[in-house]
């Protein structure tokens, strides 16, 4: 099908650093190589298992998709980046992973094959839609999932008024941890963060979710600003409709 002009080229989203081999090679270095053990735990006491298939939306390296071949019958790893593609497939033959199916592809443009699938995994990827297609993308992985499948949604989300917005912000930026850009994400990261990224308000997220079709079955927040959504796929019917 053809991509209709209206609908963005999420490359455009992704930020040139996530196109640079080079910021890639240093990439799970600048994360803090975070561990996905406690996401695929969640996934795992909600049915989750050796038979299951996930797809994971904005795979970047595979941090996530890479652990999670091995507890999982098969993940499809998703990402708009070439060079993330690329780095992801040389780890995932390194360690002789065959369930492991990379997707050049983002989250208006993936075109799932197959059965409806048992639970979508996306990390730090979401903040980059504006939040019209940020309500799109929550309902094209509603139709992905089978009902009743989980969808573990982490990304930077402001828990706060449009009044409390920019006293957080500041605090935010000024709790940078990192001062070297290779070693983790600075203030100026963060300010850039601010300033050119998407990452919407909890009031707008959780209405989002609600409207494609998602019951939240946990959220946490840290530090008001790093969420993390557990969700449940509701009913049989297309989501989103009436």
């Amino acid at each position: 099908m053809e991509t209709p002009a209206f609908r963005p080229d999420e490359t455009d989203f992704a930020g040139a650093e996530h196109l640079d081999p080079a910021f890639v090679a240093g990439f799970d270095r600048k994360q803090g190589s975070p561990d996905p053990a406690e996401d695929i735990a969640a996934l795992r006491d909600h049915g989750v298992g050796a038979r299951s298939t996930v797809v994971d939306l904005g795979a970047g390296t595979g941090q996530f998709a890479l652990a999670a071949a091995r507890a999982f019958g098969a993940v499809v790893a998703v990402d708009v980046s070439p060079a993330m593609q690329d780095h992801l497939e040389r780890a995932a033959a390194a360690r002789g992973l065959t369930n492991v199916r990379p997707v050049r592809a983002g989250f208006l443009s993936y075109e799932h094959r197959g059965a409806p699938v048992d639970a979508v995994h996306t990390r730090h990827a979401l903040h980059q839609l504006p939040d019209v297609w940020k309500a799109v993308a929550l309902q094209r992985i509603a139709e992905l999932l089978r009902p009743g499948g989980l969808l573990l949604l982490t990304d930077l989300v402001y828990d706060c008024s449009p009044a409390e917005a920019e006293p957080l912000f500041r605090q935010w930026v000024a709790g940078a941890a990192a001062v070297n850009a290779a070693d983790g994400y600075t203030a100026a990261d963060y300010a850039e963060h601010l300033r050119t990224e998407f990452s919407t308000f909890r009031w707008l997220l959780e209405p989002m979710l609600d409207r494609a079709g998602f019951e939240v079955l946990r959220s946490e927040y840290r530090g008001r600003v790093f969420a993390r959504y557990l969700c449940r796929r509701v009913g049989g019917a297309s989501p989103g409709s009436g």
